[in-house]
């Protein structure tokens, strides 16, 4: 027996195909639509998971039993197929039809109107959309891109299987950590006054896993993290392929997923091409100076070129005492009210201001800051390497704010010039040799970059270096690095600190001591204590791969249930208020409610 038949159904509204004619079959899905169009005569589309089919209604009784119906009520209809007059070859249906003996309501619809057009949900408010998902979702459009990533998280796990990863899952009730983000809290019953949360991601988790003996561990892992929504960034929870390997080096990461990932973005995503192994690997600074990003967008053949020097005294205020970027696009036919327009989105999006100037096909440096640059035209065009018809995107400002700038402006224009973008491909790349430390912006100390957990270069030895100043702390390089794929970070990974005594140094350059360290991490302190293996691992997004092979701009529409952008659930009202009693057996006292806040 086919495994879509059942109770309900012979036959799904996908399958009928002309060798079916002249037989009985019962099918169910949803009412999409009745059209009439005589007094005896009206055609109707039955809808389910698996496609549409044409049901005409030819009797008075049958007419009258979908009269009463609203659209999406659903209905088994048993009745015979038949060749259509009016083929339609747009639909793998299109050659049958379904003339029904019978009709049976299995769910009415009790609303006459629907709050969007079912096939037409796209277009409506995005709050309508998320309150009614499972209206949403009925939109065959919509539903396909939760099959992809159906489709995708097999993949993944047949892939990892294959290479002889175990699946292991890990807690969702745990301790918190300092993981770089908000955590999620949970209070406990049992013991008033502590607090469970959940895992931002299961980083302590796989590496004791590693500490236990395990050698290759893989989980599709659920992260909570409370933080702000953005196109690529669900708020709340993420998905995401975690694994990690014992005895094993970064080049051995590399290995798996350089395996794994392209044959599955060559095989389901919307384009049909993707990078090969290895992957280009670009130090952090260098990807900064060169890309203005460290996740570069490779599909874009613009770079960034520094014109500090030659700019930097060329008499424009916004450049003098501050580093100077430039962005040269040949061939360039941008009018100035797209210039202006360019210039004003990458404002937005970088919070600093592009300029530009352009050479023309005379030669002659026009337009923008040109007025400031005519003394020296000629060592601009040599220095820039500037053609005919070529523009000159520029950002100035503290050399990072200025590389950033120039990576959004190198990106905006990469987009605008079809001539300087391979669109339709994959175009992987490692990120690699991250700073260890960084100053924090609101401490102005030092901070970890990133995974505080990762293997610096030159191991304890530059560690011990740094503290008695020998050397520069901002100096040290870590094996970290970040997988990024046409412009979004996959992933972060790290060859991890395995080693209690590097660890400990690692911490007091950031002003936690040994004690800090073992009350903060005791599992993972004292397990390496033990003896632990050296480790890797990395743990790219579900949610962002599948946003990418589906060609999709924002992240909310490759998740089945998401969050709005201020972390709400429109459909079943979360966050909500709870009964006071709850709030009494957990022994929380809410000192302020939204309303306090928003007052």
């Amino acid at each position: 027996m086919n495994e879509t038949h059942t109770a309900y159904r012979t036959h799904t509204c996908g399958e009928l195909r002309m060798e079916h004619v002249g037989q009985t079959v019962t099918l169910a899905g949803f009412l999409e639509n009745v059209r009439e169009v005589g007094a005896n005569l009206a055609f109707a589309v039955l809808r389910d998971f698996y496609g549409t089919t044409q049901l005409v209604l030819e009797s008075e009784e049958m007419l009258a039993a979908v009269k009463t119906l609203n659209k999406e009520s659903t209905i088994q209809v048993a009745g015979t197929v038949r060749e259509r007059d009016s083929k339609n070859p747009k639909l793998p249906t299109g050659d049958v039809e379904v003339a029904p003996s019978g009709i049976r309501v299995l769910g009415r619809c009790r609303h006459n109107e629907l709050p969007f057009p079912i096939n037409r949900s796209r277009e409506a408010d995005e709050s309508v959309r998320l309150k009614h998902r499972y209206l949403d979702l009925r939109n065959p459009e919509v539903k396909q891109n939760i099959i992809l990533r159906c489709n995708v998280v097999a993949a993944l796990r047949r892939a990892m299987a294959e290479h002889g990863f175990l699946e292991i899952t890990t807690p969702i009730l745990t301790a918190s950590s300092p993981e770089g983000a908000r955590d999620y809290l949970v209070p406990s019953r049992k013991h008033p006054g502590k607090f469970y949360a959940l895992p931002q991601a299961p980083q302590q988790f796989k590496q004791l896993l590693m500490a236990s003996g395990f050698d290759k561990y893989f989980q599709i892992a659920p992260c909570f993290r409370d933080e702000d929504a953005r196109g690529d960034r669900s708020p709340g929870e993420f998905y995401q392929l975690d694994m990690e390997m014992a005895f094993a080096s970064q080049e051995d990461v590399f290995a798996v997923l350089e395996d794994v990932l392209p044959p599955i973005f060559a095989q389901y995503g919307k384009y049909s091409t993707a990078s090969r192994a290895p992957f280009v690997r670009i130090p952090y600074l260098e990807a900064m100076e060169k890309y203005g990003s460290d996740k570069p967008d490779l599909r874009i053949d613009l770079t960034v070129a520094d014109a500090t020097e030659l700019l930097g005294t060329c008499g424009f205020p916004p450049f003098e005492g501050n580093a100077v970027k430039a962005v040269v696009v040949s061939d360039f036919s941008g009018t100035r009210k797209q210039i202006d327009q360019l210039c004003a989105d990458v404002e937005v999006q970088a919070g600093e201001k592009a300029y530009w100037f352009r050479l023309d096909e005379k030669g002659e440096l026009v337009g923008g800051i040109s007025k400031f640059l005519q003394e020296r035209k000629d060592q601009v065009v040599r220095s820039l390497g500037l053609a005919p018809n070529s523009f000159v995107g520029l950002t100035a400002g503290k050399l990072l704010a200025a590389q950033k700038t120039a990576g959004v402006l190198r990106n905006k224009l990469g987009h605008f010039c079809p001539g300087h973008m391979k669109r339709e491909t994959y175009e992987f790349c490692w990120i690699v040799d991250f700073p260890m430390y960084e100053i924090g912006e609101e401490s102005g100390e030092l901070e970890f970059c990133h995974n505080p957990f990762s293997m610096p270069n030159g191991g304890l030895e530059i560690l011990q270096k740094a503290a008695s100043g020998q050397a520069d702390p901002l100096s040290i390089t870590a094996y970290q690095y970040d997988l990024v794929c046409n412009g979004v970070e996959l992933s972060s990974g790290a060859v991890r600190n395995h080693d209690p005594e590097i660890m400990i140094e690692a911490f007091q350059l950031v002003r936690l001591g040994e004690e800090d360290v073992k009350a903060k991490f005791p599992a993972m302190y004292n397990a390496f204590t033990y003896g632990a293996p050296p480790h890797a691992g990395i743990a790219p997004g579900v949610d962002r791969m599948v946003m990418l092979l589906s060609g999709e701009d924002s992240i909310r529409e490759v998740i089945p249930f998401p969050m709005n952008k201020n972390a709400q659930d429109l459909m079943m009202g979360a966050p909500g208020a709870v009964e006071q009693r709850q709030l009494d057996e957990l022994n929380i006292a809410c000192t302020r409610t939204e309303d306090d806040a928003q007052a």
